[in-house]
């Protein structure tokens, strides 16, 4: 199975990422201690450790085993944080991350429904999973949502 190269929101353009998205996704959040707290790498110190995990995204997309996307601002190409989808069976997990400037305005939580949505859209898709750190208040309420 595999979703859009993009999915389009009132407000958001969700597409397959590019090695061109590198510094604009490095100076949001991949170096942000904060934004990464909860991840499950650590921070960036360098511009090719994000070069080298867009390349490993783009070998997800190519071998089907999981689809990233940057999330974008309409009218704007540059990434402000990403969802992912990946399948098992007949269960979509997803993950998302944004940067700490685009906090708290609803981004998340529209990226992760618009995922979800295509996902449940599936025949062969019943459910989708999220899990977040007990600490990460904000993804959990990402996912109540």
């Amino acid at each position: 199975m595999r979703p859009p190269d993009q999915i389009e929101t009132e407000r958001l353009i969700l597409r397959k990422p590019s090695l061109e998205d590198a510094q604009a996704l490095f100076d949001t959040y991949m170096q942000d201690t904060e934004v990464t707290r909860y991840v499950m790498w650590r921070p960036h110190t360098h511009i090719e450790q994000t070069l080298a995990f867009l390349r490993i995204c783009l070998e997800h997309w190519d071998n089907g085993q999981r689809f990233p996307y940057v999330i974008t601002l309409k009218g704007s190409d540059d990434p402000i944080g990403m969802v992912d989808i990946h399948f098992n069976g007949s269960t979509a997990g997803l993950g998302y991350v944004v940067g700490r400037p685009f906090w708290g305005n609803g981004y998340i939580p529209e990226a992760a429904r618009a995922v979800v949505e295509w996902a449940l859209g599936q025949p062969e898709i019943y459910r989708v999973n999220a899990t977040c750190d007990v600490e990460n208040a904000a993804s959990a309420r990402v996912m109540e949502k």
